[in-house]
């Protein structure tokens, strides 16, 4: 494979990634929280099990001061509570409220139907190839870690 193929790739990656949360951040603007929120929010509400600060900030691929920023900013609007762990008091787990619930309800019904808009076209075979080899390629770099 040639170098200028691996770039043009790279780039693209990282382009088509940025500009999609780009876009669904704009679609999602009239609900009143930015991307940071919502990706905690979504995140956790589609974890299947309790997770701890540290946890949601790996997952989101955050450091540790702004995940507590973002949930800090969560709690007061009361999408998100802190709950102790029973285990260990310095741990917390973060737990969305009724709010918090509605919130991801609204954004993953938006995300849904932006989504289906910018696939439309896009050929069937193809979006299964790209997807293929994006979830390879995670698990790849997931691996190498």
């Amino acid at each position: 494979m040639s170098s200028t193929l691996e770039k043009r790739f790279s780039l693209a990656l990282y382009n088509t990634a940025r500009t999609w949360r780009q876009a669904v951040d704009r679609r999602l603007k009239d609900l009143g929280v930015g991307q940071a929120s919502w990706l905690a929010i979504a995140v956790v509400a589609t974890a299947g099990e309790p997770l701890s600060q540290t946890e949601l900030a790996h997952r989101l691929g955050v450091e540790g001061p702004t995940m507590v920023a973002t949930i800090d900013r969560l709690v007061k609007a009361g999408f998100v509570l802190r709950i102790p762990s029973p285990t260990d008091r310095r741990v917390k787990f973060i737990e969305l409220t009724a709010a918090g619930n509605r919130l991801y309800d609204r954004v993953k019904s938006e995300a849904d139907v932006f989504r289906g808009e910018l696939l439309a076209n896009i050929d069937a075979g193809k979006l299964r190839v790209a997807t293929e080899l994006l979830e390879t390629l995670q698990a790849t770099i997931e691996l190498a870690k």
